[in-house]
């Protein structure tokens, strides 16, 4: 069973920055993809960003068009933890974020596995709230 502990949420000034952190706990971080989704009231949930297992190193990483340029997904397979670099944030960018994490499908022997989709993941973390104010 893999646990995930978000952290790193907070209020924020609009155009200011936050940063993300996800540690994974319950099994070799290096073997799961992961994401960032968030939820904001009445609202879908989104995906924000997602990376493959093997993150910068031939991996891949996905961003939704409305934090593009922006915001910044990472991981440090060592430290078992994930990162969103969140900057130029905005009050639409309010939400609860969750990091999520499965193990990629079979074919992905290369590690370059990534989803959008939160049906994908299996793994969720309780969440952290950030909270943008204009």
């Amino acid at each position: 069973q893999v646990q995930l502990v978000e952290s790193g949420g907070g209020l924020v000034q609009a155009g200011g920055s936050l940063r993300l952190s996800c540690v994974a706990s319950g099994r070799n971080f290096s073997t799961l993809a992961m994401g960032w989704f968030r939820l904001a009231p009445g609202k879908e949930r989104e995906c924000v960003a997602a990376i493959s297992r093997n993150g910068g190193s031939g991996g891949s990483t996905l961003y939704a068009d409305s934090v593009k340029g922006r915001f910044t997904i990472s991981r440090d397979n060592a430290r078992s933890t994930g990162y969103l670099q969140m900057n130029s944030l905005k009050p639409e960018d309010t939400a609860v974020y969750h990091c999520a994490a499965r193990t990629p499908p079979r074919w992905d022997s290369g590690g370059s596995y990534s989803s959008p989709l939160p049906n994908d993941y299996v793994y969720w973390g309780q969440g952290t709230q950030v909270t943008v104010s204009s």
